[in-house]
């Protein structure tokens, strides 16, 4: 502050100087009698703001002093939140790292092992206490006389000696079998579920396929022995077995096939190239796993896996529900032969010797394997009409089958009724196609009132109950009429779409197929795989196609569709030609 009051002094010393000077002519110039004009300096633009200001000069210093110190503590404090954000990034990503070196580590997984490593110390220290106070009660024990105590504490070394001895020999050879069975509650080990991957996923599927081929390739071979592929193959297994049987040795010929088999392996792992099949393998093209995979392959992937897994575990389901229900009397028929079976097997158990009831067992196992199967394959309608256990086994109805059944039956009692009152209710002169297409609903009303067409239009059989979907009609802007959601049914001459919202009849649609100018499958989404879930339709009055996306069963729609549309266009081309 003194340094800038001596420039403003000396800068005032300055100013009044020069006044003086252009107040007060020079002599020498006066003398001469000549005009010279006088030369005034330029001032700078700091010299004129501190002439104009009339507060004088400091002020201005003084604010910008001010407005330096204010830009500094601003630059400071931004400084100290650019460190606070630093700071808190840091604290994340640490809490992170914390967060997944506990999930690596299993921190639950030490602790249980740690509370059971304490509960053994604890019992380990409670028996050696229990050693101790024992040896010190028994060295308490006042000895009664000297003689006496001498010759005991002999006798007593002598056989503390012994059962030490034994018993540390019997600790050394028993010991372990010992400690195996002391009971010890029963530890409950939960598994750590790994996270989905396309890779793990890709590799457990060809996990599943290599460990299950072993079972798929025994029992093609098994086929192709009834199916006689190879004749000279299936001719000496059927002597052989036949022989066996007959002479009751059926069960050391498969116990030898058993060891034939695990030598036949044996010979293979070590290197021997032995191939015994009676069907030739074919080697599968294993392509090989892809390191980095795009979304939509994970995604078809994912859908692969699913859909494979869906029918597996599909006819997993159909085989358990159908035993099920075999031995649940579901159709009573069905479980009566099996019950009449059992009872004849059991009598026949009880009163034959079981000589007589295995050799008669095993001849007709290899008559049915190798000869009555085997016509049944070649002959259906035979096999329809005369093969009991497959006739029983396709009659087996699975729980959807009895759901279906159940729910069809009570449709037919509804149908039944409301026609009765129909037909007591309608006039003599409609048939009975008019009458059905009079009362057919939707869920809404009727059918014709709602889409506003004549009794006689009805949806299909096909599409009796409608395909849900969504209407995209790309013309509208406003989202609220850019999708609908709603059921799509096809009539002989319409297609109409329900919208499933409720309100008036103007958010439903109705396009006649004459009018359709073109039809074609169609994809809303492009990132996803597959052919898509939609079926565009160009109309006259529509610049852009109207989609009808999300349907489950689109492949049957669009056939249904097209095929309408063909037919109409078909009858009226030729009506025009005639």
């Amino acid at each position: 502050m003194l340094r800038r009051l001596d420039k403003i002094r000396f800068r005032g010393h300055k100013r009044d100087d020069f006044l003086d000077l252009a107040e007060s002519p020079n002599a020498s110039d006066t003398e001469c009698g000549d005009e010279i004009p006088l030369k005034i300096p330029r001032t700078s633009p700091r010299d004129s703001e501190e002439l104009r200001d009339p507060a004088g000069p400091g002020t201005l210093i003084m604010a910008t002093g001010v407005q330096d110190f204010n830009r500094t503590e601003f630059d400071r404090l931004n400084e100290i939140k650019g460190h606070l954000e630093i700071a808190l990034l840091e604290k994340h990503f640490l809490q992170e790292e914390l967060r997944k070196l506990r999930e690596e580590t299993n921190s639950e997984m030490l602790r249980q092992e740690l509370d059971r490593e304490r509960q053994r110390r604890m019992e380990l220290e409670q028996k050696v206490q229990e050693v101790l106070k024992a040896r010190t009660e028994e060295q308490t024990a006042q000895p009664p006389l000297k003689g006496q105590t001498q010759a005991t504490n002999g006798a007593d070394r002598r056989s503390q000696g012994l059962s030490s001895r034994a018993q540390k020999w019997f600790y050394e050879k028993f010991g372990v079998y010992v400690e195996d069975f002391r009971f010890q509650p029963e530890e409950s080990t939960v598994e750590a579920e790994e996270p989905l991957s396309a890779r793990r996923l890709t590799e457990n599927m060809r996990r599943l396929k290599r460990g299950a081929k072993p079972v798929t390739n025994f029992v093609r071979n098994l086929s192709a022995l009834s199916d006689w592929y190879s004749v000279y193959t299936s001719a000496i297994a059927f002597t052989v077995y036949m022989n066996a049987v007959w002479h009751g040795w059926a069960i050391p010929l498969f116990l030898f096939l058993a060891i034939l088999r695990l030598s036949l392996n044996y010979l293979i792992a070590r290197g021997w190239r032995i191939q015994w099949s009676i069907v030739p393998e074919v080697s599968e093209a294993v392509e090989p796993p892809k390191e980095d995979l795009t979304v939509s392959e994970k995604f078809q992937l994912v859908l692969d896996v699913a859909q494979k897994a869906q029918n597996l575990f599909g006819k997993m389901a159909d085989i358990l529900e159908k035993i099920k229900n075999l031995f649940m009397w579901v159709q009573p028929e069905i479980t009566q032969k099996l019950y009449v079976a059992l009872w004849a097997a059991f009598l026949a158990s009880c009163f034959f010797p079981y000589r007589l009831l295995g050799l008669t067992v095993g001849l007709y196992a290899g008559i049915k394997f190798f000869l009555i199967d085997f016509i049944f394959k070649r002959c259906p309608r035979l096999r329809a009409k005369y093969d009991t256990p497959y006739i029983i086994w396709k009659s087996l109805p699975t729980d959807p089958q009895l759901k279906e059944r159940s729910s069809a039956a009570v449709s037919r009692r509804l149908q039944t009724t409301s026609s009765r009152s129909c037909v007591s209710s309608a006039p003599a002169g409609l048939g009975k196609e008019e009458d059905a297409g009079r009362f057919h609903s939707t869920k809404k009303g009727n059918f014709h009132e709602i889409f506003n067409l004549t009794e006689n239009e009805r949806p299909l059989a096909v599409c009796e109950n409608g395909w849900r979907c969504c209407l995209i009609n790309r013309d509208r802007k406003m989202p609220t009429d850019y999708i609908r959601n709603g059921v799509l049914y096809v009539t002989e001459n319409y297609l109409c779409f329900e919208s499933s919202k409720s309100g008036s009849s103007k958010r439903n649609k109705v396009i006649k197929l004459m009018d359709i100018t073109d039809i074609q499958k169609y994809k809303v989404l492009s990132v996803l795989p597959g052919s898509g879930m939609g079926i565009a339709v160009s109309t006259p009055s529509t610049q852009k196609p109207l989609v009808f996306g999300a349907m489950v069963h689109r492949d049957e729609a669009f056939e249904t569709i097209f095929s309408q549309y063909m037919k109409i266009t078909s009858a009226a081309a030729s009506g025009g030609d005639s």
